[in-house]
Parts: structure tokens; C-alpha cells; sequence
């Protein structure tokens, strides 16, 4: 597929934005869209961006490596770079407002939305197929319907956790056939070597890493049980602070052109970042992430979660069950920034 050519608003239009949101004209179909630029005097709507990075969001690298942000922001505005280590953290530091901006997964997104989280998706950044069940070198195991009674590392709330969950009721198991261990990705690939749990739900890079460096074996793989990333805002910022985040949106596309165009470069810096092997983080970004996907967040994104969603229900991970999760598929996207980074 041809890399596409995305346009990136200039700093100084962006920053008119903050003057039709004081006057309401950001509403509706407006929201997101860049303000003239005799406004940008006006300055920024707040002082400060939180804004994470993880190693399963390659385009937060680039953002961040390539200083997009803070090129077009300037002085005015301190940029706050917080590291992700998975979708479950992103979510936390979302709620408890230590974020403005932070990766996800779909499935993951869908969750804290359903169980409250003002969260809303304003950019895909990937398609990718970074979850896979993963099983030590010379592992007995050799299917899903040999995991029954296992000990299984997963990261609740993170698309490997929805991916297991998927994968066994595909198979013909449940989450009760299993013992579920909850832990953060990297902790689980260490129990897995260590042997302290028969299986993993893995996530790259870490998963490719376990499997070049400890012989590491993918049991199960299945590209559609994996959801798009997900870059979300909370409902605050989206509301008060709509300029930035047109910032924010136009930082990603700019970044998803020069990544697409620059893979060897783009799995150089993930491999700096994640202290992983070159070979490692060439799997990663050539076969198992798609960044050439369109960015507005819609129907497509809307038909993966609502294939996850009944996971969510039955797993009784959303308290307030189906409809709730009803209500956040109907509500979790917010596509306007991204219209506008993308015309």
C-alpha cells in the first residue's frame, strides 16, 4: 500500500483555535477544525500538554523523538511526557487526570468508557496484530484446549487479556478452565520464563523479544481478536482545550507520514527505546503494525469493539453490563481533530 500524504496544520493556525472555542464556534461539526490566523495572538488554552509515549504506539516515538509538539507549540506550552507501560496504566493515568492524552488499545478504550472513564478516541494511530498466546521453548502445550487448568500472565484490561479471553471461547474453553495471573506485560514474560506460569498473553515488542532472545513460541495468533490503537483524550480536555489537541492530532499524522516513508528508521527508534534487538523491532513495525491506516476514528473501529464487546459482558469485567457497553460504543468516538489533520 502507498504511503499517504497527510497535511499538517501549521503551529500559528492551530493556535486560533483556542479563540472560537471561548466564543462556542468549536461545537458540532466545527470541533477540531483549525482557526484563522489573525486569532493565534491569543495564545494557547493552557500552559501545559500531558501527553504519554509507550512502545506499542511506535507514532508517540516519533512524535516525541522528533520534538513535533514542541515545535509547534513553543514556549508557551510545557510538554509533560509520561511513559505507558501498557493500555491498563494509559487508562489509569487518564482517570485520575495525570493525562490529557494517552495510548490504548480498542478493546481496552472500550472498558474504561463502559465502567466511566470520560475517555474518548480522537486518533487511531495502528492496526496492528500485536497480541498473540505465547508459550515457553519446549512447552507441552500445543494448542488453546491444552491450556485447560493453566497458569496464564495477562495484563487485565489490555487487548492481550480480551485476546485470551477470545481465543478460549473460540476454542471452546472459558476464563474458568484457567487460572488467570495478573500481571503487567514485562513481568509476564519474565514469569514465563522463569516458569511460574504455562502460557502468556504476550504483547509486542515484548513478545517478539521473548521470542528471538528465549525461543519463545506464538500458540495462537489470530489478527482479528486484536483491536486498533487507540489514541484517547478525556472529555475535559477535548472541551476546554481544543487547540491543543488539534496539535496533538496533527503531530501523530505528520508522524504516521514520515514513519510510513522511514520503517528502517521508525524500528531503530523503537529498538532504542525498548532496549530491544534491531531484528526484534523490525518484525514488529514491518509485519505486525499497519500505520497506514486513516486516523479518523468510525464504523471500522465501531465493528471490532462491538465483536469484543460481548467479552466484556460475559467476562463481568463492566459493571454496569450491556448497556453500558452499548452506551460507550455509541459514544466513544470523537472524530473531528482527526478530519481535520486528515483533509
Amino acid at each position: 500500500m502507498s504511503p499517504v500524504i497527510r497535511r499538517t496544520v501549521p503551529a500559528i493556525v492551530l493556535a486560533g483555535a483556542m479563540m472560537l472555542a471561548a466564543t462556542g464556534c468549536l461545537a458540532g461539526e466545527r470541533a477540531g477544525a483549525a482557526a484563522p490566523a489573525e486569532d493565534a495572538a491569543a495564545g494557547w488554552s493552557s500552559d501545559t500538554l500531558s501527553i504519554d509515549f509507550a512502545t506499542y504506539n511506535p507514532l508517540s516515538l516519533v512524535v516525541k523523538d522528533q520534538r513535533l509538539l514542541e515545535e509547534a507549540l513553543g514556549e508557551e506550552v510545557t510538554v509533560e511526557w509520561v511513559q505507558s507501560a501498557g493500555s491498563n496504566k494509559a487508562n489509569e493515568l487518564l482517570r485520575s487526570g495525570s493525562l490529557d492524552v494517552g495510548s490504548t488499545a480498542g478493546s481496552a478504550a472500550l472498558l474504561a468508557r463502559a465502567n466511566g472513564s470520560p475517555i474518548q478516541v480522537i486518533d487511531v494511530y495502528s492496526q496492528p496484530e500485536w497480541s498473540a498466546i505465547v508459550v515457553p521453548a519446549g512447552s507441552p502445550i500445543t494448542s488453546v484446549a491444552d491450556l485447560r487448568g493453566a497458569t496464564i500472565a495477562a495484563t487485565a484490561g489490555t487487548d492481550p487479556y480480551f485476546f485470551l479471553l477470545q481465543a478460549l471461547v473460540a476454542e471452546g474453553l472459558s476464563v474458568g478452565d484457567v487460572a488467570v495471573q495478573n500481571l503487567q506485560h514485562a513481568d509476564g514474560r519474565a514469569a514465563l520464563e522463569a516458569g511460574s506460569v504455562d502460557a502468556w498473553a504476550g504483547l509486542d515488542p515484548i513478545m517478539a523479544a521473548a521470542e528471538v532472545e528465549s525461543g519463545a513460541t506464538l500458540l495462537y495468533r489470530d489478527v482479528e481478536f486484536n483491536s486498533f490503537g487507540f489514541l484517547n483524550a478525556t472529555e475535559e480536555f477535548i472541551t476546554e482545550h481544543p487547540d491543543l489537541a488539534q496539535v496533538v492530532v496533527d503531530a501523530y499524522e505528520q508522524a504516521r507520514t514520515w514513519a510510513i516513508a522511514h520503517p528502517e528508521e521508525t524500528a531503530e527508534l523503537l529498538a532504542e527505546i525498548a532496549g530491544i534487538d534491531l531484528a526484534v523491532a523490525t518484525t514488529v513495525i514491518r509485519e505486525r503494525t499497519n500505520l497506514d491506516v486513516d486516523g479518523v476514528p468510525g464504523a471500522a473501529q465501531r465493528d471490532v469493539l462491538e465483536r469484543i464487546a460481548p467479552v466484556l459482558v460475559d467476562s463481568d469485567a463492566v459493571s454496569g453490563g450491556q448497556a453500558a457497553v452499548d452506551a460507550a460504543l455509541q459514544s466513544i468516538v470523537h472524530p473531528d481533530f482527526a478530519r481535520a489533520a486528515t483533509e
